[in-house]
């Protein structure tokens, strides 16, 4: 089956750049179920065509014209090949819960390097208007009366970074801020991004709150990708992803800590690289919640998968 690709990176001697760089030109991928990684070769020139067959794989509700896009959005030190298999597992995952919808992946420039972690920082920046003027823009044009598709958003890692920074810049682009637009579910998983940015009445978060209906922050105390002793990420502030949401947070946001759980089953992700930071794409339980969160029929604190512990904080139990 076909994977969706929304990719920004240059072209160089005739394939997506490695390396760290501005991002391009936004490029619309069908990338072939046989394909290990993306290809210029899999571009659909025809942008509306290719959005259109989005739409169309999204529609999964009993009427026919309802549905669902999740925009995957991976972090740094990703290439382009690591992407397309968390999309895949993404989607198999989701798929295996449940969801009828259709994935999409936001590609930026991320380089194969943890080391060069300031300038992934740069590039994602750089990135992140992109994702909302070619992703979420682009479909939110496509709605109508009679056909209701709900955009969903999962970042990982410094995608945390690239969402805050999309939404943000959006509202001080006129031609995107002139338009109504909104996100149904953002969850943020390992998010790299300043836990203190998210409180409420912050600036650089208000857009991010304004424009979505739930932030959701999944975050793992034992994530030593996250840890502000890393020499790769010298002078960067505690992390969402690993201290969790500060306590003054609007209604709409979500903590939910995954701690206990990652420790328990600890053993199952040791042959993933940087496990506390990733596991998260491992772990068939986790989409479970990540479905059930898409869906929005249980409350927050009902899901399944979570339980309140006596301080009134969120616990994912599996």
């Amino acid at each position: 089956m076909t994977d969706y690709v929304i990719c920004v990176r240059r072209i160089k001697n005739s394939q997506f750049d490695p390396e760290p760089s501005d991002p391009g030109s936004a490029r619309f991928l069908e990338v072939p179920a046989n394909a290990s990684d993306i290809s210029p070769s899999h571009e659909n020139t025809a942008k509306k065509a290719w959005s259109l067959k989005v739409l169309e794989e999204a529609k999964s509700g009993p009427s026919g014209k309802s549905g669902d896009i999740l925009f995957f959005v991976h972090g740094f030190n990703t290439p382009s090949e690591t992407m397309m298999t968390r999309h895949r597992k993404i989607k198999a995952k989701l798929t295996a819960a449940g969801f009828k919808g259709v994935v999409v992946s936001f590609d930026w420039p991320s380089n194969n390097k943890a080391i060069n972690y300031l300038e992934d920082r740069w590039d994602a920046k750089k990135s992140a208007l992109k994702l909302v003027e070619h992703g979420i823009k682009r479909f939110s044009e496509y709605q109508t009366d009679d056909c209701e598709i709900n955009l969903h958003i999962l970042a990982h890692s410094m995608g945390a970074y690239v969402v805050r920074e999309a939404f943000d810049d959006a509202d001080d682009v006129a031609k995107i801020a002139s338009v109504s637009w909104s996100v149904s579910q953002v969850m943020l998983i390992g998010g790299d991004i300043s836990a203190s940015s998210l409180a409420d009445g912050k600036s650089k978060s208000s857009s991010l709150y304004r424009h979505t209906v739930r932030l959701t922050n999944f975050y793992n105390p034992y994530d030593d990708v996250l840890k502000l002793s890393n020499v790769k990420r010298v002078g960067v502030s505690p992390r969402v992803g690993r201290v969790g949401l500060p306590d003054t947070v609007p209604d709409k946001a979500v903590n939910v800590n995954c701690g206990s759980y990652y420790k328990a089953h600890e053993a199952d992700f040791s042959d993933t690289k940087y496990a506390g930071h990733n596991w998260y794409f491992d772990d068939q339980k986790f989409f479970d919640d990540v479905f059930e969160t898409i869906k929005g029929d249980i409350d927050r604190n009902l899901i399944p998968t979570r339980t309140k512990a006596s301080d009134g904080k969120l616990h994912f139990t599996g």
